[in-house]
């Protein structure tokens, strides 16, 4: 047998790791500055909770879910979507009864699909996401559409398209439902065996169709701006009114109906064509949700929320020149000359990274001008050179791998050395900040009086 991933799946290297890690950072600072809390959910749900959740006219349910009988005969499915498993979670918890509403919460990890692998798809993939819950407002509705705005313009990516549009509530869709289905029902026996299945499970489900000849067909259908109740028409122009006044461009796409059934009134996506040319669809999406509670047997409560696709966003921001796929470097490298050293160097190693530096070793026995070579291609700034002689006079050899100088530096000195080159690089305080005084002045809160001299 031959080693190698499941198809559809990616494995994230070494060189890429630290820009998915960057990816959620930023994304987590956000969702605290808009007052959003983390909630983990676990992987495997009860089937029930997707079929019922995001509805079994949608593609998601009908065949592409990861749906296997336990040992004990039940029926559990690794998550296709967060929203379902949340809102579960949310019901469960009674999170309504001690929280203020709405609730704002914060997700991210993996989610599965059996679909085609393609661009920036993948069968198991990442996703970062939000859920407002228990408010009925439009502002809030469009409050999330202003934070998805905000993460992908914190990340740089200022070229994104966003669509809007709206889906109605109840009444608007029953009635563009019958509008559709004595559209498309003449034309059924030539369209799709997928959109045939759509057709009578939920025809808005054929408006997401990729097949060509249906997407054509689907183009002279009914808008469903003509069927909208006077309520939902005047929430969608103040929605738009909110998010002209936060100066964020949309374009209003009257065929979006995103992939998942429990959605109403407004929906949401947000497209993308990389600076090399490469149209990566949507980086993600989201929409608001009122009977999504009720259905899974909680109180009648609306919400709303959008997820991002991780690997989308890390692929986009590579291919733009944005993030660079590369391993982080470490600050400082520790050369022992001889095995005799080498237990004295793990002490110095140690030391130096529980005083905050990125400090790798040399385990073997190489010769000097080897472990140099080691230490540029880490990265590294700086080296720590250690002999029987340093032993000996408990003193170092730090040489700085950039400008090739080195100097003799004690032992006992060798934090502070490090803590006064780095405050310096930087501006000031060892703690990173722009100080610009010496640390033992530093009044930024951080403790870091006299550096990071923690010996």
């Amino acid at each position: 047998m031959e080693a190698k991933n499941v198809k559809g799946t990616r494995d994230i290297l070494l060189n890429e790791t630290g820009g998915f890690r960057t990816i959620e950072n930023i994304l987590t600072q956000i969702c605290g500055l808009f007052g959003y809390h983390e909630l983990r959910t676990p992987i495997l749900e009860h089937s029930e909770v997707f079929a019922r959740g995001v509805g079994e006219g949608s593609d998601i349910v009908r065949k592409e879910m990861y749906t296997f009988e336990d040992k004990a005969g039940r029926s559990v499915t690794m998550r296709p979507e967060f929203t379902a498993g949340i809102i579960r979670s949310f019901i469960q918890n009674k999170m309504h009864i001690e929280a203020e509403l709405p609730v704002k919460i914060f997700y991210h990890g993996p989610a599965f699909r059996y679909e085609r692998p393609q661009l920036g798809r993948y069968r198991q993939f990442s996703q970062f996401g939000v859920e407002s819950i228990g408010s009925s407002s439009l502002y809030n509705d469009a409050e999330v559409i202003t934070m998805a705005y905000t993460m992908l313009a914190s990340l740089a990516l200022n070229n994104v398209t966003l669509k809007i549009n709206c889906l109605g509530d109840k009444e608007s869709r029953d009635n563009y439902r019958e509008a559709l289905k004595k559209y498309f029902e003449p034309h059924l026996d030539n369209m799709c065996p997928d959109c045939k299945e759509r057709f009578r499970l939920n025809p808005l489900r054929i408006l997401d169709c990729k097949v060509e000849e249906d997407k054509i067909l689907a183009k002279d259908a009914p808008k469903i701006k003509d069927y909208l109740s006077a309520s939902s028409l005047e929430r969608f122009e103040k929605i738009k009114s909110a998010l002209r006044s936060n100066n964020i461009p949309f374009v209003e796409d009257d065929q979006l109906v995103r992939g998942l059934d429990y959605y109403s009134e407004i929906v949401f996506e947000f497209a993308y064509v990389s600076k090399t040319g490469k149209d990566y669809g949507a980086l993600g999406g989201g929409g608001h949700y009122g009977n999504l509670m009720k259905e899974l047997g909680g109180p009648d409560l609306p919400g709303v929320g959008f997820s991002f696709g991780v690997e989308r966003l890390f692929d986009i921001l590579v291919d733009d020149g944005i993030l660079e796929a590369k391993t982080s470097p470490v600050d400082i490298y520790v050369m022992p000359l001889g095995d005799e050293a080498k237990e004295y160097a793990l002490n110095i190693a140690n030391r130096l990274r529980v005083n905050g530096f990125a400090t790798d070793m040399c385990f073997d026995d190489v010769k000097l001008g080897a472990m140099i070579k080691r230490a540029l291609k880490k990265g590294a700034s700086f080296a720590v050179i250690i002999g029987e002689d340093e032993i000996a006079n408990n003193k170092l050899m730090v040489k700085n791998l950039k400008e090739n100088v080195q100097e003799e530096v004690s032992s006992s000195e060798l934090i502070t050395y490090f803590n006064n080159l780095y405050m310096k690089s930087r501006g000031g305080c060892s703690c990173g900040r722009d100080c610009s005084v010496d640390c033992a002045d530093c009044s930024c809160d951080n403790n870091c009086s006299g550096g990071n001299n923690n010996e």
